[in-house]
């Protein structure tokens, strides 16, 4: 881990940090226009991607390189995300968290960013194979009327589920003072990962006695 300074430690490289912004700006083009399709009262918001009929046009697109952009995100951050022993811990004292406290010897995710990245990984899959199903004028003549409704419900039930998701982490990032910040500059404080990931924080440190050797 390389250091801003003696009270600093990276937590996300510069192309995490990229992968991560183009995920959330194609998201936001493909949240909006989506909505604009799925609700009429919101109609001008398919608008964002220039006129409602390039909304339609543009929005399959979008979401296409936005599940492209995840792949990479998904493999770079999949190690971190399998629940252990100390998440547990974690989740049964949910209401120190919920007080800024922390419980558990947490590593580099607690299990509510676990969470958090399962049910994006779950929701994009199936809006993927979802949307290509539905994506006219190229696939949609390939299935029946009938797999074609399911494959609408679907999407807009895991669309639905994504947006919230998507508000719960962001809220989550803004509650917990310096998590923006490690996704904005890449950089956290000793303090920050010693309270929030001490696991992680201890084998930060454990890398970087090893490279002194």
């Amino acid at each position: 881990m390389m250091k801003k300074n003696s009270d600093t430690i990276l937590r996300h490289n510069a192309s995490e940090r990229i992968n991560h912004w183009l995920v959330v700006i194609a998201f936001v083009f493909t949240a909006f226009s989506g909505l604009g399709f799925f609700f009429p009262s919101l109609n001008w918001f398919m608008s964002i991607l220039g006129t409602p009929q390039l909304s339609r046009i543009l929005h399959p697109f979008v979401g296409s390189l936005m599940a492209f952009l995840f792949i990479f995100m998904f493999f770079r951050y999949l190690k971190y995300n399998f629940v252990d022993k100390q998440d547990l811990i974690w989740v049964k004292n949910i209401h120190k968290v919920l007080r800024n406290e922390e419980a558990g010897d947490i590593g580099h995710y607690n299990l509510g960013q676990k969470g958090i990245y399962w049910v994006l990984s779950l929701c994009l899959i199936v809006l993927t194979i979802s949307g290509i199903i539905i994506w006219r004028p190229y696939f949609s003549d390939y299935f029946s009327i009938s797999i074609i409704r399911a494959a609408l419900l679907a999407h807009s039930l895991s669309a639905i589920v994504l947006i919230i998701t998507v508000v719960v982490h962001a809220y989550a990032a803004f509650w917990v003072k310096g998590s923006i910040r490690s996704m904005v500059e890449g950089w956290v404080t000793r303090g920050w990962a010693r309270k929030h990931h001490p696991r992680w924080y201890r084998e930060v440190l454990k890398e970087e006695k090893e490279k002194k050797k």
